[in-house]
Formats: structure tokens, C-alpha cells, sequence
């Protein structure tokens, strides 16, 4: 009998009771959930982790302060209650009584009173100092880096417990910032503001997050049994139900959560058509079916031209600007197939959020519109001359295979030739090649996918800082920095748009599409949070209807 079929009969024999015991069959409530991780979680430890298999874990084995919806509006989860200073600098949170941590002391699967205990304040405290302290190498230091003395920590100038967190009293969290900062309740939403108790991570002697005997749950569910070979198959992480946190008020819907952990996105969709997953994350659904799946999108992806500035002809900012100026966008486009992609003008996509409304509706990137077909054609002349060539010689688009239909790149390349005279060839390889070149600079033109790690236009701006692409493309860093220290949601919008005028700018990375990520399910599943940025899905709230 293989490990997988072990654990299932763990889990029956151990849940039986309560699955007969559920008379109220219509409400969905109950469930084990057949799932797949894609890849092996690097860690489970929320202020390190940073990939999606271990972002969706976390999401379901931790709960924070505040939480966020789908259409980003922000609520207390585990704060009972929070309030600003007038001046933005000081954040008191007060607790709730009712949050819990749970380890399995006697790894019996058995929940007994003596094993869970209260989350305090001082948990988010020693939490934030880790974000801070730099033999952490924290990814998400510097997005905490407003919190008081946070820059000075980084640098190794102050030490972590000078960090403006405090905790007055076991349910008082208060966080002192350098300066006022529209991000923060955002930023308080994500991952890495997990809470982390101090006696249980010196407990682990530094393997904190890294197998099941080395995390401890405060959220919906708890690490069973995290199993994984990289040489072999039978790979999974099972999580129950952490019944201490499931509330009158916020139930815990399903029972269990049984991953597979696969290696190949193909081999995922695979199990998703013999019934054996119940839902996934994906960029492309055109294998999908309808009528057994439900199919949500999210514009959270902007799909860009990245121009390789090594490149002889590349290198020229007039021919650069010739071939922005000469992509018409709603033109390469097949109207009847734009249920994927729309045009992108800008560079944060619509699925980026403030106060519950979408970024690009309150700043629209028609500013960024630049299809001019006479100012191409005059860009390309001076170009040329400067270049001392009649036409640009072996340039091509590379597209990662899956990512958008390869037909609009061959519009695109239509585009060019008409309205230029230039001939670009199209590049379609897998995506361990695309990347592959990518870092190797193998490559004159490439469709890149700028998807931040979270619901913010922060979070874009990082990438273009973070990613060596797209930091050349930028030309320039220093935009997060700007962007962080905006105090007011008016000068969040107005620095989010200078940052991509600023890019944009360079005609270094020409936006092209706007393109959906997704969450697919099975047809009798509902209220499975999805975070398209994260790739985190949250079962929380989730119902089974079979």
C-alpha cells in the first residue's frame, strides 16, 4: 500500500465520527479536499516562504490581524479592533480572545486542551522583528521596512528589538511606523504578517517551517503529516481541521486538505480530468472543461515586450520607440477571443486594488497610449541612420509556451512589417527555457509576465527593482521607496502612475496585454478563496456540494 493510501486511511478512521455525525448533508460543510501543490514547499515559515505551494499552505495553516477580499477590501480576522493616529504613524490593534495556537504534542491527531493555548500580542511582535532582522534575509524586509527604526535594522545598525512594535498588555499590539504609509493595512494582509511565538521557534533549534514537527498552527487547519521525496512519487501534505479556531462566527468548513505535491503543471490538470484534484491555479484554461469545472479569472498579469538594450539594434532608443509606437493593440486582438487578454496600456493590471476599487479605474492607462503609426515610421528613419543599417537583422519575440495564443504575436510581427517594413520572427519555447534565456540574456525581444506578489502597485513596482529584466528595462530603481512613503490613497495613485511613466518612459518594457490568471474547480465546490497574485488558495470558507 503506497504512503498516500495510508494516510487516507488515517483519515478515515480518525474523522469517521464526525463525517457520520454531519446531519446537515445541503451544507457543504465536512469535506476532505483531493488537492496538488505544484512543487514542494521551500519552507513553511510565513515570514521567509515566499513560493505559491508554500503561500497557499500558510494561508490555511496561519490567520493574521487583517485579511483582504477579492476585491481588496481590508477586515479584522484575528484583531477585534484597530485604530490610526491622526497622523498616521501609530496602529493599535486589540485582540481577539478566541485565536489559538495548536501543536500536536502527542502527534495522536487528537485535539486535547492541554496543546492549544492563547496567540498574544507579543507573538506579532517577535513575528515582526524576524521580517526586520537581517540574518533573517526576510524577502519582505524591506516592504516593513515604515515600521520605526525598520531601515536602520535592515542595515544592521540597530538591533530587531528596536523595532516600533510593541505589545503593553497579552491582547495590545501597537506599531510605531517612520512615516505615514497608505500600504501598511495592505501589507498587514499578507503572509508574512503571520503571528510567531517566540518559545516554540528556538524550540525547533532552526528548523522552524521546514518538515511537520517544526510549525505550529494559529489558522483553520493544522499540519498532519508533510511527506517529500524528490526522487520519488507519493508526495503529499495533509492538513486537519485546527477545530480551536473554527468559531461560531467563522466556521472552519472542510475536514481535510490532502496535497499531492506534483512537479509538472501537466501532470496537475491531469489529475483535474481523472477527478483526482479538485481545483488549481493556472494561466492557460483552453483545456479546460466547462461544463465540470467552474473557471474564475483575474486580470492580475500585464504581459510586456522586454527589449534586450545588449542587443546592437535594441540598444537604439529610436527604434525602441519606432516599434512601441507601431503595436495597435486592439488591433492584434481577435475580438472574439478577448475573454484572456485585453489591451495593456499600463503596467499594474485592473486586478490591483485600492479601498475595495480597481487601480486602473481610478487611473486610467490611456495616458500610456502611444499607437502612431507616422511617428514609427519617422522613429524608424532616424533610427536606421543612427544604425547606419537598412533593417534590423535576426530579431525575434520570444513567447513562453501556454501564456498567450501565439497568434497575436504573429499580428504583432504584421504590425511591424506594414507599418515599418521590418521583419520579427516569433520564438515559442518551454517555460524552463524561456527562463532559462531570460537569465542568460539569450534573447532580442521577450513577452514577459510582470505579476507582483501581492494585491498592490507596490508590489508591480518591486518587480521592476527585484527582476534583473525588468530592472534593466526600468533603467532606474527607487520607485517602491517612493511609493511606500505615501501617506494618502490619492498620493498612492499618483505615485503608482509616475512609476509607470517612469518605465514606460524608457521604451524599454512596452506593455502589451492584461491577462487572467485563474482558479479552477470541480462544479460542486464554492467559496474557495483565491489570491491570483500569491497563487495562495485559502479553504477556509470552501463548500463541497457533492
Amino acid at each position: 500500500m503506497n504512503i498516500k493510501a495510508l494516510i487516507l486511511c488515517a483519515v478515515f478512521s480518525a474523522g469517521m465520527l464526525s463525517s457520520c455525525g454531519n446531519k446537515d448533508r445541503g451544507s457543504g460543510t465536512g469535506h476532505m479536499y483531493d488537492l496538488s501543490l505544484l512543487g514542494n514547499p521551500g519552507s513553511l515559515d510565513p515570514q521567509y516562504a515566499d513560493d505559491p505551494s508554500a503561500c497557499t499552505v500558510i494561508r490555511n495553516m496561519y490567520s493574521g490581524l487583517l485579511e483582504s477580499d477579492a476585491n481588496g477590501n481590508i477586515s479584522c480576522r484575528n484583531a477585534a479592533s484597530y485604530s490610526v493616529s491622526p497622523d498616521g504613524l501609530t496602529y493599535t490593534f486589540e485582540l481577539r480572545e478566541d485565536n489559538f495556537w495548536f501543536f500536536d504534542e502527542n502527534n495522536d491527531d487528537v485535539i486535547s486542551e492541554n496543546e492549544y493555548f492563547p496567540v498574544t500580542a507579543d507573538d506579532y511582535v517577535f513575528a515582526f522583528r524576524r521580517i526586520l532582522d537581517p540574518q533573517m534575509q526576510s524577502p519582505y524586509a524591506q516592504d516593513f521596512s515604515c515600521i520605526l527604526n525598520g531601515r536602520d535594522i535592515i542595515s544592521g545598525k540597530e538591533f530587531p528589538e528596536k523595532a516600533g512594535v510593541y505589545a503593553p498588555d497579552s491582547k495590545t499590539l501597537i506599531i510605531s511606523l517612520e512615516y505615514p504609509s497608505a500600504e501598511f493595512l495592505g501589507l498587514l494582509t499578507t503572509t508574512a504578517a503571520m503571528p510567531c511565538n517566540r518559545d516554540f521557534f528556538y524550540a525547533t533549534s532552526g528548523r522552524y517551517g521546514l518538515d511537520d514537527r517544526s510549525v505550529m498552527s494559529n489558522g483553520s487547519f493544522y499540519v498532519r503529516q508533510w511527506f517529500y521525496d524528490p526522487y520519488g512519487s507519493n508526495n503529499i501534505l495533509y492538513m486537519k481541521k485546527n477545530a480551536p479556531n473554527s468559531r461560531e462566527d467563522r466556521p472552519v468548513c472542510p475536514s481535510f486538505l490532502n496535497f499531492t505535491i506534483e512537479k509538472k503543471e501537466s501532470d496537475i490538470k491531469k489529475l483535474m480530468k481523472e477527478s483526482d484534484t479538485e481545483c488549481m491555479t493556472t494561466l492557460d484554461v483552453s483545456d479546460v472543461s466547462k461544463n465540470t469545472c467552474n473557471i474564475y479569472g483575474s486580470r492580475s498579469v500585464t504581459l510586456g515586450l522586454v527589449f534586450n538594450k545588449d542587443n546592437r539594434y535594441l540598444s537604439n532608443m529610436q527604434l525602441r520607440k519606432a516599434l512601441a509606437f507601431a503595436i495597435d493593440r486592439e488591433g492584434i486582438i481577435d475580438a472574439k477571443k478577448t475573454g484572456d487578454i485585453s489591451p495593456a496600456y499600463g503596467i499594474i493590471p485592473p486586478a490591483v486594488a485600492v479601498l475595495g476599487r480597481s487601480y486602473r479605474e481610478m487611473a486610467s492607462d490611456n495616458q500610456f497610449a502611444c499607437f502612431d503609426k507616422d511617428e514609427a515610421a519617422r522613429c524608424y528613419q532616424v533610427a536606421m541612420a543612427e544604425l547606419y543599417a537598412d533593417t534590423p537583422e535576426e530579431l525575434s519575440v520570444m513567447i513562453c509556451a501556454g501564456t498567450v495564443d501565439p497568434v497575436y504575436i504573429q499580428n504583432l510581427s504584421q504590425n511591424w512589417l506594414s507599418c515599418l517594413g521590418c521583419t520579427i520572427g516569433l520564438d515559442e519555447v518551454t517555460q524552463e527555457e524561456f527562463y532559462s534565456r531570460i537569465d542568460s540574456g539569450d534573447y532580442s525581444i521577450a513577452l514577459y509576465p510582470v505579476r507582483g506578489k501581492n494585491c498592490s502597485g507596490l508590489a508591480a513596482a518591486e518587480e521592476f527593482e527585484q527582476t534583473e529584466c525588468l530592472r534593466k528595462a526600468a533603467g532606474k530603481e527607487g520607485f517602491s521607496v517612493k511609493i511606500r512613503k505615501c501617506a494618502d490613497i490619492s498620493g498612492l495613485v499618483d505615485q503608482y502612475a509616475a512609476f509607470e511613466r517612469d518605465v514606460i518612459g524608457q521604451y524599454c518594457f512596452v506593455p502589451l496585454f492584461y491577462k487572467n490568471t485563474y482558479l479552477v474547480s470541480k462544479k460542486d465546490n464554492e467559496d474557495i478563496k483565491y489570491e491570483p497574485f500569491s497563487g495562495a488558495l485559502d479553504f477556509t470558507d470552501a463548500k463541497n456540494y457533492r
